[in-house]
């Protein structure tokens, strides 16, 4: 099991190892304000001793030159790699990039943390875009605790954590799917959703239940590891027509996953979208390399992307009155795999 990173040395270390204030230390190291030869010393001794290194984001924050913003998931890279080269990641990463270099400012991207490590901690960034972050995540945690500006993409998991965000209607979202499948002829729908409290997962399950309800429809909903990528998908699949034979129809909310129920039904001898309708939420590569290509969602991502550096952007200059902005309605994107035709 690897080692836990050490905490990061803060200026407030360095303050209590040398026995003084912490705009003492501010000063010595800064080379403002007056601060006598002697004390200026024990200052650097102690920061040299205990391995600080200064915080350039507050400094540059200080001065208006925010230079640097990172783009982080903490999705697994069963999800947001492979076959879909990053998908949703680099199709916000694009857009992102762009809207950044406008400003000023870098845009890093930042893979999702291996267990025991903080890639923060290599990192010297002034804010970051953090896209659905998990009840929990700890990589919104780590910015947070360094009081750095964050946006979500998408509305945090969970209800504790209050970080100004990009509304992804989700549930809207969902409730597209499910009316065009039951247009399309599906009788009985299942979900299956990501086992992290998401919010998209959260709110897809709320407008699957409305619906379910309101249709007389038994509720079927699998949540699966999104670890496990195209073979969770796969796993999913089997176990849920095994269970439920009468199952005409799947809405599976990642791609990775509804790739992989697509190949086991096929194995199954199901044909698609005769026996089995499958739809997913984004709309990337998996889903149009797909075959059959999935019925799927536009979620605008250059939209909101642009939504999203913006609002850090404001936070960067210190205006923190906006705390939520909202994307634009998805759109489908309607293809074979749930175009059945009339029986």
């Amino acid at each position: 099991m690897a080692d836990s990173p050490a905490p990061r040395i803060t200026i407030t270390d360095v303050a209590r190892e040398a026995g003084v204030s912490r705009t003492t230390v501010s000063h010595a190291l800064n080379g403002r304000g007056q601060v006598d030869p002697a004390t200026r010393l024990k200052v650097e001794d102690a920061a040299r001793s205990l391995g600080y290194r200064p915080n350039r984001h507050a400094q540059r924050l200080r001065s208006g030159g925010a230079n640097m913003i990172a783009l982080m998931s903490s999705m697994p890279s069963t999800i947001s790699g492979g076959p879909s080269r990053l998908g949703f990641f680099m199709e916000v990463a694009s857009v992102a990039a762009s809207s950044a270099l406008e400003r000023g400012l870098v845009l890093a991207l930042v893979p999702p943390n291996k267990p025991g490590q903080n890639t923060l901690n290599l990192l010297d960034i002034d804010g970051a875009l953090v896209i659905e972050p998990q009840a929990g995540d700890p990589q919104l945690a780590a910015l947070l605790q360094q009081g750095l500006p964050v946006v979500s993409i998408g509305r945090p998991g969970g209800d504790t954590v209050d970080v100004p965000y990009v509304d992804l209607l989700s549930g809207p979202a969902t409730q597209m799917l499910l009316t065009h499948m039951l247009a399309s002829g599906a009788r009985q729908i299942a979900l299956v959703v990501g086992t992290s409290e998401r919010t998209s997962y959260t709110q897809a399950e709320q407008a699957y239940a409305a619906m379910a309800a309101g249709h007389g429809m038994k509720p079927v909903v699998l949540r699966q590891d999104e670890s496990l990528g195209e073979d969770g998908g796969y796993a999913a699949a089997r176990q849920l027509l095994k269970e439920h034979p009468q199952l005409d129809a799947l809405l599976v909310m990642v791609d990775a996953f509804a790739v992989g129920a697509v190949h086991y039904a096929q194995e199954a001898g199901l044909r698609i979208p005769e026996d089995l309708m499958v739809a997913t939420r984004y709309d990337g590569l998996r889903a149009r390399s797909c075959e059959p290509p999935l019925t799927a969602l536009d979620l605008h991502l250059e939209s909101v992307a642009q939504q999203a550096v913006d609002l850090l952007f404001e936070h960067l200059r210190g205006d923190t009155q906006r705390r939520m902005t909202t994307s634009a309605l998805p759109s489908l994107a309607l293809r074979r795999s749930t175009q059945r035709k009339p029986r």
